[in-house]
């Protein structure tokens, strides 16, 4: 079992959350005192408040939920996003707004999935054919 420790940078972070036994990422909330709104074909870069430290050896991936990109259009731009073990600043989700109608990001709203992995060691050998 890997284990990640993280903080939280804000009052405002939640801690994140595994939904169901069974799922793989852990839900993320926007860690904002007022409501964002994305315009149609707009972006904004929500904080979470936390920021984590992984081992060496593994990485987190950040992923839409889909359950946003589904009902309204939202994703994230940048999908997915890779933290490395090394980064230790506050995760911020890039959201993208793709769908019709402006979408209001509201304080503690569950805005992305962090799935954290174990990374193979792999060697790249440079062959001629």
């Amino acid at each position: 079992m890997l284990t990640v420790q993280f903080i939280r940078l804000s009052t405002l972070a939640q801690t994140p959350q595994i939904m169901t036994p069974h799922s793989s990422g852990y839900d993320l909330a926007a860690a904002i005192e007022t409501d964002i709104t994305i315009p149609p074909m707009g972006r904004y870069c929500i904080p979470t408040g936390i920021a984590i430290a992984l081992p060496v050896g593994a990485e987190a991936q950040i992923r839409p939920r889909s359950g946003l990109a589904f009902k309204y259009g939202i994703g994230i731009l940048n999908s997915p996003g890779t933290i490395d073990a090394d980064y230790r600043g506050e995760i911020k989700i890039i959201l993208f707004n793709a769908g019709e109608e402006a979408f209001t990001v509201t304080p503690g709203m569950r805005i992305a999935q962090m799935v954290i992995s174990a990374l193979p060691q792999v060697e790249l050998i440079e062959v001629k054919e």
